[in-house]
Protein backbone atom coordinates (compact mmCIF):
# COMPACT_ATOMS: atom_id res chain seq x y z
CA UNK A 1 0.00 0.00 0.00
CA UNK A 2 1.45 3.30 -1.15
CA UNK A 3 2.13 6.58 1.87
CA UNK A 4 -1.42 8.00 2.22
CA UNK A 5 -0.60 12.30 1.44
CA UNK A 6 -1.41 14.99 4.47
CA UNK A 7 -1.38 18.53 3.96
CA UNK A 8 -0.28 20.44 7.04
CA UNK A 9 -2.01 23.83 7.52
CA UNK A 10 -0.04 25.48 10.92
CA UNK A 11 3.20 24.83 10.90
CA UNK A 12 3.84 26.03 14.60
CA UNK A 13 4.80 23.48 17.58
CA UNK A 14 2.11 21.30 17.16
CA UNK A 15 2.05 20.80 13.35
CA UNK A 16 5.04 20.18 13.08
CA UNK A 17 5.08 17.66 15.90
CA UNK A 18 2.33 15.78 14.02
CA UNK A 19 4.09 16.13 10.38
CA UNK A 20 7.58 14.69 11.98
CA UNK A 21 5.45 11.31 12.21
CA UNK A 22 6.51 11.04 8.31
CA UNK A 23 9.80 11.25 8.61
CA UNK A 24 9.82 8.54 11.11
CA UNK A 25 7.00 6.67 9.25
CA UNK A 26 7.72 7.28 5.68
CA UNK A 27 6.23 4.31 3.90
CA UNK A 28 3.17 5.03 6.00
CA UNK A 29 2.56 8.41 5.34
CA UNK A 30 4.28 11.74 3.19
CA UNK A 31 3.77 15.18 4.15
CA UNK A 32 3.00 16.99 0.66
CA UNK A 33 2.05 20.57 0.62
CA UNK A 34 2.14 23.05 3.93
CA UNK A 35 -0.19 26.37 4.78
CA UNK A 36 2.18 28.77 6.98
CA UNK A 37 2.19 32.33 7.42
CA UNK A 38 5.34 33.03 9.25
CA UNK A 39 8.25 32.43 6.88
CA UNK A 40 10.79 30.56 9.15
CA UNK A 41 8.34 28.25 10.19
CA UNK A 42 6.77 27.18 6.67
CA UNK A 43 10.42 27.16 5.04
CA UNK A 44 11.52 24.63 7.82
CA UNK A 45 8.73 22.84 7.33
CA UNK A 46 9.35 22.53 3.54
CA UNK A 47 13.07 21.26 3.50
CA UNK A 48 12.51 18.90 6.25
CA UNK A 49 9.85 17.07 4.02
CA UNK A 50 11.14 18.40 0.65
CA UNK A 51 8.49 19.79 -0.02
CA UNK A 52 7.94 21.02 -3.93
CA UNK A 53 8.03 25.02 -3.85
CA UNK A 54 4.31 25.45 -5.96
CA UNK A 55 2.76 23.48 -2.45
CA UNK A 56 5.11 25.84 0.22
CA UNK A 57 2.53 28.76 1.00
CA UNK A 58 1.38 31.57 3.72
CA UNK A 59 -2.68 31.05 2.88
CA UNK A 60 -4.14 27.51 3.52
CA UNK A 61 -6.45 29.22 0.87
CA UNK A 62 -4.19 28.50 -1.79
CA UNK A 63 -3.54 25.30 -1.38
CA UNK A 64 -7.79 24.36 -1.55
CA UNK A 65 -7.81 26.33 -4.67
CA UNK A 66 -6.16 23.92 -6.28
CA UNK A 67 -7.72 20.41 -7.73
CA UNK A 68 -7.39 17.92 -4.50
CA UNK A 69 -3.81 16.99 -3.13
CA UNK A 70 -4.00 14.65 -0.31
CA UNK A 71 -6.15 12.34 1.22
CA UNK A 72 -5.84 14.18 4.43
CA UNK A 73 -4.98 17.30 6.05
CA UNK A 74 -3.43 18.64 9.62
CA UNK A 75 -5.23 21.58 10.79
CA UNK A 76 -3.28 23.26 13.59
CA UNK A 77 -3.51 26.99 13.14
CA UNK A 78 -4.51 29.36 15.95
CA UNK A 79 -7.76 27.98 18.46
CA UNK A 80 -9.34 30.93 16.90
CA UNK A 81 -9.40 30.35 13.42
CA UNK A 82 -9.86 26.47 13.63
CA UNK A 83 -13.43 26.57 11.84
CA UNK A 84 -13.09 27.79 8.67
CA UNK A 85 -10.31 25.78 6.97
CA UNK A 86 -11.97 22.57 8.45
CA UNK A 87 -15.18 22.90 7.14
CA UNK A 88 -13.55 23.86 3.57
CA UNK A 89 -11.03 21.11 3.67
CA UNK A 90 -14.24 18.58 4.97
CA UNK A 91 -16.13 19.85 2.33
CA UNK A 92 -13.27 19.39 -0.62
CA UNK A 93 -13.26 15.37 0.68
CA UNK A 94 -10.07 15.95 2.61
CA UNK A 95 -9.91 14.20 6.26
CA UNK A 96 -8.86 15.90 9.40
CA UNK A 97 -6.40 15.49 11.87
CA UNK A 98 -7.69 18.77 14.13
CA UNK A 99 -5.77 20.14 17.14
CA UNK A 100 -8.10 20.16 20.29
CA UNK A 101 -9.76 22.58 21.02
CA UNK A 102 -11.90 22.34 17.64
CA UNK A 103 -13.09 25.69 17.60
CA UNK A 104 -13.71 28.70 20.42
CA UNK A 105 -17.71 28.74 20.13
CA UNK A 106 -20.08 25.70 20.67
CA UNK A 107 -21.53 26.92 17.06
CA UNK A 108 -18.43 26.48 15.23
CA UNK A 109 -17.76 23.05 16.52
CA UNK A 110 -21.02 21.86 15.66
CA UNK A 111 -19.99 23.28 12.27
CA UNK A 112 -17.26 21.59 12.07
CA UNK A 113 -18.83 18.03 12.70
CA UNK A 114 -21.65 18.35 10.50
CA UNK A 115 -19.59 19.38 7.69
CA UNK A 116 -17.39 15.51 9.04
CA UNK A 117 -20.41 14.13 8.66
CA UNK A 118 -21.83 15.28 5.43
CA UNK A 119 -18.85 14.45 3.51
CA UNK A 120 -18.12 11.50 5.21
CA UNK A 121 -14.72 12.09 6.18
CA UNK A 122 -12.56 11.20 8.73
CA UNK A 123 -12.55 13.44 11.38
CA UNK A 124 -10.03 13.01 14.30
CA UNK A 125 -9.53 15.64 17.15
CA UNK A 126 -6.19 15.61 18.71
CA UNK A 127 -7.69 14.29 22.18
CA UNK A 128 -3.74 12.79 22.74
CA UNK A 129 -4.83 11.68 26.17
CA UNK A 130 -6.77 8.83 24.80
CA UNK A 131 -4.27 7.01 22.85
CA UNK A 132 -1.54 6.74 25.86
CA UNK A 133 -0.51 3.49 26.56
CA UNK A 134 -1.12 4.38 30.36
CA UNK A 135 -5.38 5.40 29.25
CA UNK A 136 -5.60 1.89 27.71
CA UNK A 137 -4.51 0.06 31.02
CA UNK A 138 -6.62 2.38 33.25
CA UNK A 139 -9.48 2.02 30.50
CA UNK A 140 -9.14 -1.86 30.99
CA UNK A 141 -9.19 -2.04 34.16
CA UNK A 142 -12.35 0.13 34.46
CA UNK A 143 -13.45 -1.91 31.98
CA UNK A 144 -12.28 -5.37 33.99
CA UNK A 145 -14.89 -5.04 37.12
CA UNK A 146 -11.77 -4.39 39.48
CA UNK A 147 -13.35 -1.72 40.66
CA UNK A 148 -17.15 -2.43 41.03
CA UNK A 149 -19.31 0.58 39.99
CA UNK A 150 -17.32 3.89 39.85
CA UNK A 151 -18.86 6.04 42.28
CA UNK A 152 -16.13 9.10 41.93
CA UNK A 153 -13.67 10.32 39.95
CA UNK A 154 -11.01 13.07 40.95
CA UNK A 155 -8.50 14.87 38.44
CA UNK A 156 -5.88 17.27 39.04
CA UNK A 157 -3.96 18.67 36.15
CA UNK A 158 -0.82 20.34 37.78
CA UNK A 159 -0.18 23.33 34.91
CA UNK A 160 3.40 24.34 36.43
CA UNK A 161 3.69 28.01 37.58
CA UNK A 162 6.55 28.22 34.78
CA UNK A 163 4.31 26.63 31.78
CA UNK A 164 1.28 28.84 33.11
CA UNK A 165 3.72 31.67 32.33
CA UNK A 166 4.67 30.71 28.97
CA UNK A 167 1.76 29.92 27.37
CA UNK A 168 -1.32 31.32 29.67
CA UNK A 169 0.17 35.01 30.54
CA UNK A 170 2.81 35.31 28.88
CA UNK A 171 1.73 33.47 25.61
CA UNK A 172 -0.56 33.00 22.57
CA UNK A 173 -3.29 31.25 25.24
CA UNK A 174 -3.25 34.42 27.79
CA UNK A 175 -6.29 36.18 26.40
CA UNK A 176 -9.19 34.83 25.40
CA UNK A 177 -10.58 37.38 22.60
CA UNK A 178 -7.39 35.79 20.52
CA UNK A 179 -7.43 32.17 21.70
CA UNK A 180 -10.39 30.45 23.92
CA UNK A 181 -11.05 30.01 28.04
CA UNK A 182 -8.04 28.65 29.86
CA UNK A 183 -10.51 25.38 30.61
CA UNK A 184 -10.79 25.00 26.38
CA UNK A 185 -7.48 25.69 25.36
CA UNK A 186 -5.68 23.65 28.06
CA UNK A 187 -8.36 21.38 29.82
CA UNK A 188 -10.48 20.35 26.89
CA UNK A 189 -8.09 16.96 27.49
CA UNK A 190 -9.41 16.82 30.81
CA UNK A 191 -12.90 16.70 30.73
CA UNK A 192 -12.79 14.67 27.37
CA UNK A 193 -10.64 11.87 29.53
CA UNK A 194 -12.71 11.83 32.26
CA UNK A 195 -15.30 11.23 30.03
CA UNK A 196 -13.42 8.58 28.45
CA UNK A 197 -12.59 6.91 31.90
CA UNK A 198 -16.25 7.06 33.09
CA UNK A 199 -17.60 6.00 30.45
CA UNK A 200 -21.36 7.39 30.21
CA UNK A 201 -22.60 11.10 29.65
CA UNK A 202 -22.14 14.10 31.54
CA UNK A 203 -25.29 15.83 32.52
CA UNK A 204 -24.96 18.44 34.68
CA UNK A 205 -21.97 20.83 35.06
CA UNK A 206 -21.08 23.62 37.92
CA UNK A 207 -17.55 25.08 37.81
CA UNK A 208 -15.62 28.61 39.89
CA UNK A 209 -12.23 30.03 39.01
CA UNK A 210 -10.51 32.96 38.66
CA UNK A 211 -7.78 35.25 37.59
CA UNK A 212 -6.13 35.14 41.26
CA UNK A 213 -2.59 36.49 40.85
CA UNK A 214 -1.22 37.06 37.33
CA UNK A 215 -2.61 40.62 37.57
CA UNK A 216 -1.20 44.47 37.90
CA UNK A 217 -2.06 44.29 41.59
CA UNK A 218 -0.45 41.73 42.43
CA UNK A 219 3.06 43.14 40.65
CA UNK A 220 5.98 43.31 43.59
CA UNK A 221 6.96 46.77 44.70
CA UNK A 222 10.19 47.72 42.28
CA UNK A 223 9.17 45.15 39.28
CA UNK A 224 9.83 46.56 35.93
CA UNK A 225 7.34 45.82 33.30
CA UNK A 226 10.21 43.39 31.27
CA UNK A 227 12.11 41.39 33.05
CA UNK A 228 15.54 42.48 31.60
CA UNK A 229 15.09 45.67 33.02
CA UNK A 230 13.60 44.50 36.59
CA UNK A 231 15.15 45.18 39.87
CA UNK A 232 13.32 42.35 41.73
CA UNK A 233 13.99 39.71 38.83
CA UNK A 234 16.19 37.46 40.87
CA UNK A 235 13.65 37.04 43.39
CA UNK A 236 10.31 36.07 40.96
CA UNK A 237 9.86 32.63 40.21
CA UNK A 238 8.18 33.56 37.06
CA UNK A 239 11.19 35.67 35.71
CA UNK A 240 11.86 35.64 31.80
CA UNK A 241 15.50 35.91 32.73
CA UNK A 242 15.01 32.54 34.57
CA UNK A 243 12.28 30.80 32.65
CA UNK A 244 14.06 31.15 29.42
CA UNK A 245 18.19 32.17 29.55
CA UNK A 246 18.74 29.87 32.25
CA UNK A 247 17.86 26.95 30.01
CA UNK A 248 19.77 27.91 27.18
CA UNK A 249 22.41 28.69 29.29
CA UNK A 250 22.06 25.14 30.69
CA UNK A 251 22.37 24.26 27.04
CA UNK A 252 18.02 23.47 26.68
CA UNK A 253 16.89 24.93 23.24
CA UNK A 254 13.48 23.12 22.78
CA UNK A 255 10.41 23.82 23.96
CA UNK A 256 9.08 26.52 25.07
CA UNK A 257 12.24 28.27 24.12
CA UNK A 258 12.08 27.67 20.22
CA UNK A 259 8.95 29.62 20.92
CA UNK A 260 10.33 32.85 21.33
CA UNK A 261 12.65 33.20 18.30
CA UNK A 262 14.35 31.06 15.78
CA UNK A 263 17.81 32.26 16.65
CA UNK A 264 18.36 30.32 19.90
CA UNK A 265 21.41 31.62 20.22
CA UNK A 266 21.71 33.46 24.13
CA UNK A 267 21.75 36.88 21.83
CA UNK A 268 18.93 35.32 20.31
CA UNK A 269 17.02 35.13 22.89
CA UNK A 270 18.04 38.45 24.86
CA UNK A 271 16.44 40.09 22.15
CA UNK A 272 13.11 38.54 21.67
CA UNK A 273 13.30 39.14 25.47
CA UNK A 274 13.56 42.92 25.13
CA UNK A 275 11.15 43.49 22.39
CA UNK A 276 8.83 40.38 22.44
CA UNK A 277 5.98 38.90 24.84
CA UNK A 278 8.03 36.77 26.19
CA UNK A 279 9.95 39.24 27.96
CA UNK A 280 6.91 40.78 29.70
CA UNK A 281 6.51 41.05 33.66
CA UNK A 282 3.47 38.27 34.43
CA UNK A 283 1.93 41.49 36.05
CA UNK A 284 1.91 43.76 32.94
CA UNK A 285 0.21 41.27 30.12
CA UNK A 286 -2.88 41.63 28.61
CA UNK A 287 -3.81 38.06 29.57
CA UNK A 288 -7.79 37.88 31.05
CA UNK A 289 -8.19 33.49 31.26
CA UNK A 290 -8.21 32.23 34.64
CA UNK A 291 -5.00 30.64 36.50
CA UNK A 292 -7.38 28.15 38.62
CA UNK A 293 -10.14 26.63 37.96
CA UNK A 294 -12.32 23.53 39.39
CA UNK A 295 -15.62 21.62 37.35
CA UNK A 296 -17.90 19.25 39.07
CA UNK A 297 -19.67 16.94 37.02
CA UNK A 298 -22.53 14.27 36.99
CA UNK A 299 -22.80 11.76 35.14
CA UNK A 300 -26.00 9.93 34.20
CA UNK A 301 -25.70 7.01 36.95
CA UNK A 302 -25.05 9.56 39.35
CA UNK A 303 -21.38 9.21 39.21
CA UNK A 304 -19.35 12.23 40.47
CA UNK A 305 -16.28 14.04 39.50
CA UNK A 306 -14.19 16.75 40.28
CA UNK A 307 -11.83 18.71 38.00
CA UNK A 308 -9.08 21.04 39.48
CA UNK A 309 -6.48 23.11 37.06
CA UNK A 310 -4.20 25.32 38.84
CA UNK A 311 -1.01 26.93 37.05
CA UNK A 312 0.89 27.05 40.93
CA UNK A 313 2.24 23.89 41.29
CA UNK A 314 5.61 22.33 40.14
CA UNK A 315 5.76 20.54 36.33
CA UNK A 316 4.33 17.12 36.51
CA UNK A 317 1.79 15.07 35.16
CA UNK A 318 -1.99 14.74 35.97
CA UNK A 319 -2.88 12.75 38.54
CA UNK A 320 -6.22 10.94 39.25
CA UNK A 321 -7.83 8.86 41.93
CA UNK A 322 -10.72 6.56 41.13
CA UNK A 323 -13.34 5.53 44.00
CA UNK A 324 -15.39 1.98 43.41
CA UNK A 325 -17.46 -0.06 45.02
CA UNK A 326 -14.66 -2.92 44.97
CA UNK A 327 -11.47 -0.70 44.74
CA UNK A 328 -9.73 2.58 44.45
CA UNK A 329 -7.09 3.53 41.81
CA UNK A 330 -4.58 6.23 41.89
CA UNK A 331 -2.84 6.50 38.58
CA UNK A 332 -0.09 9.76 37.28
CA UNK A 333 0.47 9.51 34.02
CA UNK A 334 3.37 6.65 34.63
CA UNK A 335 2.22 4.54 37.37
CA UNK A 336 -1.10 3.19 38.02
CA UNK A 337 -1.91 1.98 41.80
CA UNK A 338 -5.24 -0.53 42.44
CA UNK A 339 -6.25 -1.05 45.93
CA UNK A 340 -8.77 -4.30 46.23
CA UNK A 341 -11.22 -4.23 49.37
CA UNK A 342 -11.80 -7.45 49.67
CA UNK A 343 -8.40 -8.73 49.49
CA UNK A 344 -6.45 -5.23 50.94
CA UNK A 345 -3.60 -5.68 48.61
CA UNK A 346 -2.64 -2.87 46.44
CA UNK A 347 -1.06 -3.66 42.87
CA UNK A 348 1.15 -1.06 41.39
CA UNK A 349 1.57 -1.11 37.29
CA UNK A 350 4.17 0.26 35.44
CA UNK A 351 3.17 2.09 32.09
CA UNK A 352 5.97 4.00 31.66
CA UNK A 353 6.85 6.07 28.40
CA UNK A 354 10.57 7.59 28.70
CA UNK A 355 10.84 11.26 26.84
CA UNK A 356 12.90 11.60 24.44
CA UNK A 357 11.73 15.22 23.19
CA UNK A 358 10.30 13.50 20.17
CA UNK A 359 6.87 12.61 18.35
CA UNK A 360 7.58 9.05 19.44
CA UNK A 361 7.09 9.67 23.67
CA UNK A 362 5.10 13.28 23.16
CA UNK A 363 2.06 13.67 25.90
CA UNK A 364 3.38 10.06 27.03
CA UNK A 365 3.37 8.77 23.65
CA UNK A 366 -0.62 10.00 23.04
CA UNK A 367 1.23 12.11 19.74
CA UNK A 368 2.76 9.18 18.31
CA UNK A 369 -0.21 6.84 18.44
CA UNK A 370 -2.98 8.99 17.71
CA UNK A 371 -0.75 9.82 14.02
CA UNK A 372 -0.91 5.92 13.95
CA UNK A 373 -4.29 5.49 14.13
CA UNK A 374 -5.27 8.22 11.96
CA UNK A 375 -2.64 7.24 8.73
CA UNK A 376 -4.55 3.92 9.66
CA UNK A 377 -8.19 4.98 9.69
CA UNK A 378 -7.61 6.92 6.17
CA UNK A 379 -5.35 4.27 4.64
CA UNK A 380 -7.83 1.84 5.54
CA UNK A 381 -11.32 4.03 5.35
CA UNK A 382 -11.63 2.87 8.93
CA UNK A 383 -13.04 5.19 11.28
CA UNK A 384 -13.10 3.19 14.04
CA UNK A 385 -9.67 3.63 14.91
CA UNK A 386 -10.55 6.90 16.07
CA UNK A 387 -10.70 7.48 19.63
CA UNK A 388 -11.69 11.00 19.67
CA UNK A 389 -14.33 11.18 16.45
CA UNK A 390 -16.49 13.88 15.70
CA UNK A 391 -19.47 12.12 17.98
CA UNK A 392 -17.14 12.25 21.44
CA UNK A 393 -15.45 15.42 20.95
CA UNK A 394 -18.79 17.62 20.36
CA UNK A 395 -19.71 16.13 23.13
CA UNK A 396 -17.17 16.80 25.55
CA UNK A 397 -16.49 20.09 23.99
CA UNK A 398 -20.15 21.01 24.75
CA UNK A 399 -19.19 19.57 28.71
CA UNK A 400 -16.18 22.31 28.46
CA UNK A 401 -18.72 25.35 27.07
CA UNK A 402 -21.63 24.37 29.76
CA UNK A 403 -18.66 24.45 33.06
CA UNK A 404 -17.47 28.16 31.38
CA UNK A 405 -21.42 29.17 31.34
CA UNK A 406 -21.63 27.80 35.05
CA UNK A 407 -18.05 29.62 35.89
CA UNK A 408 -19.25 32.85 34.58
CA UNK A 409 -22.92 33.21 35.64
CA UNK A 410 -22.32 31.60 38.65
CA UNK A 411 -25.41 28.12 38.62
CA UNK A 412 -25.58 24.90 38.06
CA UNK A 413 -25.77 23.88 34.43
CA UNK A 414 -27.22 21.61 32.08
CA UNK A 415 -25.28 19.78 28.98
CA UNK A 416 -26.96 20.20 25.91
Amino acid sequence: MPPIRLLVVGAGSRGAIYAAYAREHPDAVRIVGVAEPRDFYRDRLAREHELAPELVVADWRELAALPKLAAGVIIATPDAVHAEPAIAFADLGYHLLLEKPMAPSPEECRRIAEAAARNRVILAVCHVMRYTRYTEQLKAIVASGRLGDIVSLAHLEPVGYWHQAHSFVRGNWGNEARSASMLLAKSSHDLDWIRHVVGERCVEVASFGSRRHFRRDAQPAGAADRCLDCAVESTCPYSAVKIYLGRVRAGYTSWPVDVLTPDLTETGVTAALRTGPYGRCVYACDNDVVDHQVVSLRFESGATASFTMTGFTRQRDRETRLFGTRGELYGNGSTIEVHDFLSDRTETIRTDVESDGSIVTGHGGGDARLMEQFVAAVALGDPSRIRSGPTDSLETHLMVFAAEESRREGRMVRVQ
